[in-house]
């Protein structure tokens, strides 16, 4: 894909971009296309230092079904007693956690269902565009493998389900292949050692797998290259509003404690989770809520032993990907505020489960003596669509809300909503925060 943003002239504008994870610095770089030019805030010393930083490291286009549908109400009721359960919903007195609840049971029937998977396949083909494009002109390097994602079942009822799962994705164009026991093993020898417990799987040859924060360091250093201004380091304090416009931006400088304010023609909130919160106090009640994933990074022994196609265990609802001599086993997700500790009992046992299950898969392979645990979380919206686009505040555009897919996402987002700042409309069927509603509901709420 080549770039089609114009590149400066009378257009060429100040950005400043709230947030260096895969959404911001992807935004900052395709804003750098069109001429602009471009700060990027964080509070870390570094980019993608939050949620992009280990996360199941899949790029699933074809994977990309939303956690609403007409049997998940029942799945998260069976498993609120269980502290490894795959989504964990932890009630707590917070208006914003239920408000998201009842919205999330609003999309579970199978027309929302069909809706947003249009919407999440037509933008993860736009993204994984945008990435090749994005890697073919700068060389990075992040452990990429392109080998497709492969997801087995280990009960019939489980892949009846998965193979009906397929036929929904297929009707979307997507090409997720339904396979017998011995095609998952011939995609993936490394499974023989799981093979008498599979039934069969999917699989979709044009998924691929890499490290997102590898790749959001490499592309934040080549944005600074370009000319884009870094300010690590920085805690927004809040967006000062004049009228119905962002006049500016507060920060204050970790190290020092210094408030600097600064101005900008355009304010991009690309904060993941952290979004919502800050846009609150300027009247924008965005349904973001944060689902709090695990992820287990281990050390090979037998690299040769290991498998190399990125896997999804339906069983337990995980993701394992190679990167390079590790690999990461992650999934969960768990509704209990912006807690992102590994302390905790329930914690221990969310990340020793992933530990000991890649041991059952393949017994030996790895070194689970010394896991890296680590937790972060997730911008999840109802729907599973994020937000992108223009606010109803003048200035103010949102790139937010990817939940688990904001690696595949992320590129194309990015372009994405530096199209439109520059004046020009994404060559893809999504509906763009402020544009009439396509999914059944505004893509905007004021409070």
């Amino acid at each position: 894909m080549v770039s089609n943003i114009n590149r400066g002239g009378a257009n060429r504008m100040k950005v400043i971009v709230m947030g260096a994870g895969i959404v911001g610095i992807s935004t900052a770089w395709h804003l750098l296309d069109g001429g602009h030019e471009v700060t990027v805030v964080d509070r870390q010393p570094d980019a993608a230092l939050e949620t992009s930083f280990a996360n199941g490291a899949q790029i699933s286009v074809s994977f990309c079904e939303p956690w609403a549908n007409a049997e998940a109400p029942f799945k998260v009721a069976k498993w609120l007693l269980r502290d490894d359960a795959p989504l964990l919903f932890r009630p707590q007195l917070d208006l914003h956690q239920w408000r998201w609840g009842l919205s999330f049971l609003a999309q579970c029937n199978t027309a929302a269902f069909e809706r947003n998977v249009g919407q999440l396949v037509a933008l993860g083909r736009y993204s994984q565009a945008a990435l090749k494009s994005v890697v073919a002109q700068t060389g990075i390097e992040y452990h990429r493998l392109e080998r497709g994602i492969l997801h087995f079942f280990s009960t019939p009822q489980d892949f009846e389900a998965g193979a009906a799962a397929a036929e929904v994705m297929r009707r979307h164009g997507v090409d997720r292949r339904v396979l017998s026991r011995d095609e998952v093993l011939a995609v993936e020898p490394a499974l023989a050692s799981f093979g008498a417990h599979l039934v069969g799987g999917t699989y979709t040859p044009s998924d691929e797998s890499g490290d997102a924060r590898v790749f959001t360091q490499q592309l934040a250093k080549r944005c600074a290259e370009r000319g884009a201004t870094f300010l690590y380091g920085r805690d927004i304090v809040d967006l000062q509003k004049v009228g119905n416009a962002v006049d500016s931006l507060r920060v204050r400088e970790r190290a020092s404690g210094q408030v600097t304010t600064l101005r900008a023609d355009a304010y991009v909130a690309a904060m993941g989770s952290y979004t919502a919160p800050l846009l609150r106090p300027l009247g924008l009640c965005l349904n973001i809520y944060p689902a709090k994933g695990y992820s287990a990074t281990l050390k090979l022994k037998h690299p040769e032993r290991a498998s190399t196609v990125s896997l999804l265990d339906d069983e337990r609802k995980i993701a394992i990907s190679r990167l390079g001599d590790e690999v990461r086993i992650a999934g969960t997700a768990e509704m209990a505020g912006y807690d992102t500790s590994i302390t905790s009992a329930t914690s221990r046992v969310r990340c020793e489960a992933l530990v000991r299950r890649y041991e059952e898969l393949f017994p030996g392979v790895a070194d689970t003596a010394t896991p890296n645990y680590w937790a972060g979380l997730r911008p999840s919206t109802p729907d599973n669509i994020p937000i992108i686009g223009r606010s109803p505040i003048d200035k103010l555009w949102i790139n937010s809300g990817h939940g688990t897919l904001g690696w595949t996402h992320g590129a194309g987002s990015g372009r994405a909503l530096a199209e439109l700042i520059s004046g020009q409309r994404p060559a893809l069927d999504f509906g763009f925060y402020g544009d009439r509603p396509v999914s059944g509901r505004p893509r905007m709420a004021t409070a």
